[in-house]
């Protein structure tokens, strides 16, 4: 039986509620009829606002989960002799159930990268066997921002990754389910670690970041989706009432609601870190860079962590944890899980 979670936990920012500010836009486009699968004017705003960031050029698909606007993006741009580079955390390797396999008919070539992020030298490994018809022929490197461990692509390192990326015929996805959270890491702007860095495809996520659902596939050559509205019917990803996914895209990106969100879950998360990270018994393994916290602790605590704050075990063998914040975690949140920490240690 699932177990029903009152009290706000730290398994994940998909845990969290919808922040106000989005579910306030959701009854402004309640009124009336509109013509629907996006032909309305909401949609258009919320993808104009998009373009206004991304640029004119780019192509803009709402699509209801981010796994969904992975495997499109990735299905679009490849053919299934291709494959696809990717560390072994990406979350299309480990958590999408061999979704991006299945629909896109490619293999996933993954490398260890200890801290979630590929390097030049790591995709090099991958580039053998190219015109030789017994191997599969990589497309496509997809690099997560922020990565499945906490840490963010520095600018010059998505610059780097999206130069060598190019320099070999093949194409750039970022998987940007908690791009908001990398964006205030960085202290810059949506363009400018994503098209402005070489990215080609983009799932813009917001789910993570307070929104109830809906995620964006960015296309920055509108060469690369000519046939894109036919995948993503195929795919089962043309809201008919898309108003409602558009309006919370426009709540979401006017006044910054995006970053209000983001800030403060990577402050609680430095908070979140500052508390444990001397405390004996608790070994932090990551750099806290976004909105995670990893840690390593002892294994006969965490069921009883887990009954008064949820969340989960990244690792059992050497019992790593991994402790999210959202954009509704409160300091008294935190104090209570560090003072429950202290109690059982």
């Amino acid at each position: 039986m699932s177990k029903i979670i009152n009290r706000r936990g730290f398994a994940s920012d998909n845990n969290s509620g919808v922040h106000p500010g989005i579910l306030a836009a959701l009854p402004k486009v309640n009124d009336g009829h509109v013509i629907a699968y996006g032909d309305d004017p909401y949609t258009e705003k919320a993808s104009a606002q998009l373009r206004d960031i991304f640029g004119q050029e780019t192509e803009v698909y709402f699509v209801f989960i981010g796994t969904a606007a992975n495997v499109l993006g990735l299905s679009t741009v490849t053919q299934s002799y291709n494959a696809v580079i990717c560390p072994e955390t990406a979350h299309i390797n480990a958590d999408e159930c061999g979704a991006p396999e299945k629909f896109s008919g490619c293999k996933l070539l993954t490398c260890n990268t200890p801290d979630g992020k590929l390097t030049v030298d790591m995709i090099a490994s991958h580039m053998h066997g190219i015109g030789f018809e017994h191997h599969v022929q990589p497309r496509v490197v997809s690099i997560t921002q922020a990565t499945e461990l906490g840490t963010v692509y520095t600018l010059d390192e998505i610059r780097e990754i999206a130069r060598y990326t190019h320099e070999h015929g093949m194409l750039l996805h970022m998987d940007g389910a908690r791009i908001s959270n990398a964006a205030v890491s960085l202290d810059c702007g949506f363009y400018e670690m994503t098209g402005g860095a070489g990215v080609d495809v983009l799932s813009f996520g917001g789910t993570k970041n307070g929104m109830m659902y809906g995620e964006a596939i960015i296309f920055f050559n509108p060469t690369l989706c000519e046939d894109f509205k036919y995948r993503r019917k195929q795919g089962m990803q043309l809201a008919s009432k898309m108003r409602y996914i558009a309006a919370q895209f426009s709540a979401f990106l006017e006044n910054d609601l995006w970053k209000e969100n983001a800030s403060h879950a990577n402050r609680m998360a430095r908070k979140l870190y500052a508390a444990v990270k001397d405390i004996s018994g608790v070994e932090v393994t990551r750099q806290v860079e976004s909105n995670a916290v990893f840690a390593r602790i002892p294994s006969h605590i965490v069921p009883a962590l887990q009954d008064e704050f949820f969340f989960y075990v990244w690792d059992e063998e050497v019992s790593e944890v991994r402790w999210m914040c959202s954009f509704d975690t409160t300091e008294a949140d935190i104090e209570a899980f560090i003072s429950l920490i202290r109690s059982k240690l």
